[in-house]
């Protein structure tokens, strides 16, 4: 009689994720996408005027949203716009929404913003820092040209 032996997974080979790391990443950019599909892209297409910083913002989370569901696909590939995602959301908190709350001037606005913002702890969470830091910051970069023999 012959038993069926189990092994564990694979290990992932050297700069790629294993799989769970790479569903979890699928989470982020599931929630990431679909919040901004259903927030934004009414909006966008919606019969109003638009300033031109609020039409940039607009437009800006709207590419971000494909970007995300692009993130479905090639989870590792699109980890950029997770980090972007993540750079510009503490970068806002940090200079726009954290003075004022020091100074416990927080107008009901920022405090809104803020909340909305505060969504990005799931990006943060899934994201595979050490992966990241390993791949963008230790790993050596592209070559800026090509040698010519």
């Amino acid at each position: 009689m012959t038993y069926l032996q189990q092994s564990a997974p694979a290990a992932a080979p050297a700069g790629q994720l294993a799989l769970w790391r790479l569903n979890l990443l699928r989470i982020g950019y599931l929630v990431m996408g679909v919040g901004l599909v259903v927030v934004k892209w009414p909006l966008l297409f919606a019969d109003r005027s638009w300033g031109l910083a609020e039409g940039t913002v607009e437009c800006l989370l709207v590419a971000m949203s494909v970007l995300a569901l692009f993130g479905l696909r090639h989870p590792q590939r699109m980890l950029p716009i997770l980090l972007f995602e993540v750079a510009w959301k503490l970068l806002w908190l940090g200079v726009f929404a954290l003075p004022p709350w020091l100074d416990n001037q927080l107008d009901s606005g920022t405090r809104e913003q803020a909340g909305t913002i505060l969504w990005v702890v799931i990006i943060i969470v899934v994201i595979p820092w050490r992966h990241v830091f390993t791949q963008y910051v230790l790993a050596s970069g592209q070559p800026w040209r090509r040698h010519t023999s």
